[in-house]
Order: structure tokens, then C-alpha cells, then sequence
């Protein structure tokens, strides 16, 4: 009896312990940092880009969680003689399913926003004078499984889904403005995204 209990109480701790992550209360910590190199035989320097967006969640209630990514987006295009950098502001809503102990899928809604602007680039890398202002703004739905290993730690695996972003670009010489909507699905599960969230 006294064996039997022990396992009802070790089963039930681990139960426990897999759903603890996604409960009211917690708080979900991660991000996102990018970085990408690209050498363009017509270019004297190489392209390249990177961002980081530390993001935070907290869960309003059992496995529905709210909050943003804050952050900061750089993109120089030798090859196309432009800058781009940007503050990122991406705030989000995410709901898990539990499918197991330690497997969940997810949905998240996000509304990415990125704020910065353009300036010229010479082919030897050089940054010139600034040219543009640029807004993007986007929703978008992305699905996802997330695996616990631990209480504290999700690995997780996702695609982008369905997203729609807003772009536009004011010059700074004549005040014209361009804009541009894009609409998109781009569920590529051979090129999946790989994270890890810290769950508190």
C-alpha cells in the first residue's frame, strides 16, 4: 500500500509539474535573435542582417498567455546601396493545448510593428545620408508544438503561418509616400523555426 501511494504522489507530482508551466500566474520569458551573412560578387562587402527581440509573456489564465517583444532590426545591403534599422515592437497572444505530460500545441497571434529608416550605402559599405522613414506594420497567426523537458523550459518548433504586413516608406527629400500590403501563408514545414521559452 505504502509503495502504491508513493507512485500515485511521484505520478501526480509529474503531471504536476507539466502542466505548472502554463498555468495562471507564470511568466513565459524568450525571444528571437537573427543573424545572416550574404557575398554579392558585385559588392566590395558583404550583405548582412541581424535582429534581437527579447520577448515577455505572462498568463492571464490556464494556458493563455499575453505580452511583447522589444527589440531591434538591422539590415545593410551593399548590394542594393540601402540601409534599413529599426525598433521592433511585437506584442502577442498565445494559447496552449495540452496533446501529453510534456507536449503542447500552440496558436499565437502577434501584431509585429517595426520603426526606422532607410539611408544610402556605397559599394564599399559606407553609410551615407538618410532617405527614407519607414512603418511596417503585420498580424500574423503562427502554429506550433511545444515540448517541456523540464518545468521551467519549453523547446519549441513553429512555422509561420498566415501573416499580412503593411509597409511604407516616406521620402525625406520630396515627402512622397509608397506603400505596400503583402498577404501571405507560408506554413514551409521543411523550414521550420526552433525556439526555447523559459517558463517561470
Amino acid at each position: 500500500m505504502k509503495k502504491l501511494l508513493l507512485s500515485v504522489v511521484a505520478v501526480a507530482g509529474l503531471v504536476y509539474g507539466a502542466n505548472a508551466q502554463t498555468e495562471k500566474g507564470k511568466v513565459i520569458l524568450g525571444g528571437n535573435v537573427g543573424f545572416n551573412s550574404t557575398k554579392v560578387e558585385t559588392a566590395a562587402k558583404s550583405d548582412v542582417s541581424f535582429s534581437v527581440v527579447p520577448s515577455v509573456g505572462y498568463f492571464v489564465s490556464d494556458n493563455f498567455a499575453i505580452g511583447t517583444g522589444v527589440g531591434y532590426d538591422y539590415n545593410k545591403q551593399v548590394s542594393s546601396n540601402i540601409l534599413n534599422q529599426a525598433f521592433v515592437v511585437a506584442p502577442f497572444g498565445r494559447y496552449y493545448v495540452g496533446l501529453s505530460d510534456q507536449f503542447k500545441f500552440f496558436g499565437q497571434l502577434s501584431v509585429p510593428m517595426a520603426f526606422g529608416n532607410n539611408k544610402v550605402v556605397n559599394n564599399n559599405g559606407d553609410t551615407g545620408a538618410k532617405v527614407a522613414t519607414t512603418t511596417s506594420i503585420g498580424v500574423n497567426i503562427a502554429p506550433g508544438f511545444a515540448f517541456f523537458p523540464t518545468k521551467r523550459i519549453g523547446i519549441e518548433v513553429s512555422v509561420n503561418g498566415l501573416g499580412y504586413t503593411n509597409l511604407n516608406v516616406k521620402n525625406e527629400l520630396t515627402g512622397a509616400e509608397v506603400s505596400a500590403n503583402s498577404f501571405g501563408l507560408e506554413a514551409n514545414t521543411f523550414a521550420p523555426k526552433l525556439g526555447v521559452q523559459f517558463h517561470f
